[in-house]
């Protein structure tokens, strides 16, 4: 058996974290001074409410002590081996932390560097799930995870610019950054694919831009959204009837990636079945 553990970056919803028997190392979000740690003892609506009444959030990558216990776990689960899935080095030290833990733990761990983050990290652990499902080995796991990283796209707008600017992190978008200013994220880096009047408009945009792509390979597609389900439900429904979109999960903005966009924030992300 080959073990499946990710951070909690990837925003890993509950069915395909139990689907593929995923282990989830969580982040650490530091608000006012306490510290939480994401998907354990603080809520996203907790956090977004923390957030909106003005307290000063920082976040951490796990240490490698939560590593090593997740590893140690697995082996005596009678794992072999395990494939690690993370948010990527070019955004947190996570990928640093597990590679130390690698070095003090009874089983080889296949570390894998997305260089991606939020849910395009999960679409790569779903890819590799997958693939261990199916009885394929660790570099078959994490070859499908480099694929699907490789191939990834996702549209969006972000619910608090002001906020993602002072991030630093959207610093190639040019022009003025609105709740309604429509992001791809691609490999070519982030840009701004349609200014539009509302949120209505937004939703047309990003349905519009997944079923052109859809067209091309079936899709498999998360909706997230910090706090706003009722916008989440709308394009889950709009996606369901785009031919092309053959798998389709729903997952929630949490902390580690909501400290840099805020509340509102709603996208879609995607890749091919089979990259």
């Amino acid at each position: 058996m080959i073990g499946l553990v990710t951070d909690s970056g990837s925003m890993l919803p509950a069915d395909l974290r139990h689907r593929f028997a995923v282990d989830v190392v969580p982040l650490t979000v530091t608000i006012d001074g306490e510290l939480r740690h994401e998907g354990v003892d603080i809520t996203a609506a907790e956090f977004y409410a923390r957030l909106a009444a003005g307290a000063i959030v920082t976040t951490s990558a796990p240490s490698p002590g939560e590593f090593v216990a997740v590893y140690e776990h697995a082996a005596r689960n009678a794992a072999s081996g395990a494939v690690s899935i993370h948010t990527g080095s070019n955004y947190s030290a996570t990928v640093a932390a597990a590679t130390l833990a690698n070095e003090l733990v009874p089983i080889p761990v296949t570390i894998v560097d997305t260089r991606l983050a939020s849910f395009p990290v999960a679409l790569c652990v779903w890819a590799a799930g997958a693939v261990l499902a199916d009885g394929g080995g660790a570099d078959d796991a994490a070859a499908a995870a480099l694929a699907t990283a490789a191939s990834t796209r996702s549209v969006f707008v972000v619910g608090v610019p002001e906020l993602a600017r002072r991030g630093g992190r959207f610093t190639t978008v040019t022009g003025k950054l609105t709740p309604t200013s429509v992001l791809e994220l691609g490999p070519d880096g982030l840009r701004v694919t349609a200014r539009v009047a509302d949120v209505e408009a937004a939703i047309d945009a990003m349905v519009s831009h997944v079923a052109n792509s859809a067209e091309i390979d079936p899709l498999r597609v998360g909706v997230g959204h910090a706090e706003r389900p009722e916008l989440a439900a709308v394009l889950i429904e709009r996606l369901d009837a785009v031919t092309g979109v053959v798998e389709l999960v729903p997952y929630e903005v949490g902390p580690s990636v909501g400290a840099h966009t805020g509340a509102g924030t709603i996208g879609v992300v995607y890749c091919p079945r089979r990259p």
